[in-house]
Formats: structure tokens, sequence, C-alpha cells
């Protein structure tokens, strides 16, 4: 089972639309959403959930108002001001969303009124969609832990591929170089970068590479929309060739892109010629290192 990564250097590249017609085109794939912080490749392969599960990737303190005795040595020494005392009641509470679960309040409770708790941090799921079984996850507002959930995505991803017999495994990773983009990439056995033809582009694909050329991950670039600025599409496939990188192909700017979000479709679903030509060879490229190498 092969393993292939497409990520982006930053968002709206175009880097999602692309994994939804590889997906497409491979027919009987797995498939993973690992851009948890901002999913939405389900808005295109619209999956029906068989299964879904909280996801903890933290700790929460909370206080036990029996055996609490107001002295206010937590509030002293919390230095995310997220334990606070009632007005009306007088009891003290922690903000879920100011707690960072460092434990330092039950620590140095004199009276070891303060345990921690797993913290749920949002749900990942099991779907089906039309391309095959999907792993999606839908982080929780203002929760962290993001790295840790891809994590888990992947990993019940790549079970699912191993127990279904799959050949291959796609995953749509998050943009840029933190930890959620570590997560994706870890292990992979290709990387398409997508990138688009300005100078932010160019400037967050150079960050992309030296992240691949650090975890020595083969990979490829593809440049969206490279005909609204073709200087700077040269410019990012010389950049390209210093790291030892193919050009996977150039995929023209296309109003197919929205128009087939809007249906619900991959753009390879939507048209046969334009853009979809261009991701057609992309793949054909991609496809044929990932089964030939």
């Amino acid at each position: 089972m092969k393993e292939l990564v497409v990520i982006s250097g930053k968002g709206g590249t175009g880097k999602t639309s692309i994994v939804a017609s590889f997906a497409a085109l491979a027919r009987n794939c797995v498939v993973a959403d690992c851009d948890v912080d901002a999913a939405d490749l389900h808005l295109v392969l619209e999956p029906e959930i068989i299964s879904r599960q909280d996801f903890s990737g933290g700790r929460r303190a909370k206080v036990s108002q029996d055996t609490c005795t107001a002295c206010g040595k937590c509030i002293e020494i919390c230095r995310f001001n997220a334990i606070f005392r009632e007005s009306d009641t007088g009891a003290f509470k922690i903000d879920p969303i100011a707690c960072e679960g460092c434990g330092v309040c039950a620590w140095f409770c004199p009276n070891k009124a303060i345990k921690l708790a797993p913290a749920i941090n949002g749900e990942w799921y099991v779907s089906k969609t039309r391309f095959g079984t999907m792993v999606h996850a839908k982080l929780g507002i203002a929760e962290e832990n993001s790295g840790k959930l891809v994590s888990t995505v992947r990993r019940e991803a790549r079970k699912l591929a191993e127990d279904e017999n799959k050949g291959i495994l796609i995953i749509d990773g998050s943009p840029g170089i933190g930890c959620p983009v570590i997560a994706s990439l870890a292990g992979a056995d290709f990387a398409l970068v997508v990138t688009e033809p300005t100078l932010s582009g160019l400037h967050d694909m150079k960050r992309v590479l030296e992240l691949l050329k650090h975890f020595k991950i083969a990979g490829a670039v593809c440049v969206n929309k490279w005909d609204l600025n073709p200087e700077m599409t040269c410019e990012i496939e010389k950049q390209a060739s210093v790291f030892g990188l193919e050009i996977a192909g150039r995929v023209r700017y296309d109003k197919a892109f929205t128009d087939a979000q809007i249906r619900k479709e991959a753009v390879v679903e939507y048209q046969q010629d334009g853009a979809s030509e261009d991701i057609r060879t992309a793949w054909n490229l991609v496809a044929k290192y990932l089964f030939n190498s």
C-alpha cells in the first residue's frame, strides 16, 4: 500500500480540489482529510458517516467543590488566568477554553481538590464515499492539538487501507510547515506540493520543500493557475529543480474548479477538458512514481 500526501505551503492553492480529483481517478482507494483545522474535502466527496469517535488530545483541570477550601492558591499560580471565583456562589471554577491542562494547579493544591481529566477536543469519523472509504475529523472551536488529531486520522486511515487491501492511501495534508503538516508527512511514500504563481506561493513552497528535504521524502511540484503569472511559474519550477523535485504539471486557471465545488463534484467528474486534462497529467506522473519506483 502506497501513501500519497498532497500538501501546500499556504491555504487556497487548490490542494483539496486536486485531492478530490485524484480520489476520483484512483477510484478504489482510502482517503484521509488531515487538514483538520479547516477540513473541507467532505464538501466535495459527500461522505456518509458510518462511525464516529471522540478525540481527546489533552487534559483539563476540574475543581472538586466537596474538598475545595477556597484558599485561592490555584488562582495565584495559574499563569493562564483559567481559574476564577463565581461571584454569586463563591465556588472556584475552571475556564475550559483558557485551561491548558498543564497540571500546576492540581500539583500545588493543598487539599488535592483539583484533578486533571481527558479533554474532548473534537471528533473523527470513518465514512463511505463514492470513491472509497474516507477518514476525516472535526476539531472543536478554539481547540488545539491538531497534530495529534492528524496522527489519529492518518493511523486509522492506514489501518483501513491495509484491512481493505487498497493499493493507495491519498492524504489531504494541512498547509504550512507546522506540527499538523509533519504529522501528515511522516513516513509517506510521496508528496505532491501544490502551489500558485505568486510571491507568497513561491516563498511558502520553498519552506515546504525544505521540510521534504529534511525528512527525505520524495515529491513533485504542481503549479495551479499557472497561466495567471507564467514568469512566476517558471521561477517556481526553477526553485523546485534546485531541490531535485520533478514538475508534476501545470494546471490552468479554470472556472470549473468553482463550478465543480458548487455541484459537489471533483473537477475530473465535472468536465473532461480544460483543467481536468491538466490534473490527469499530474495524476499519471504521480501514479507512475508510486507504483513503478
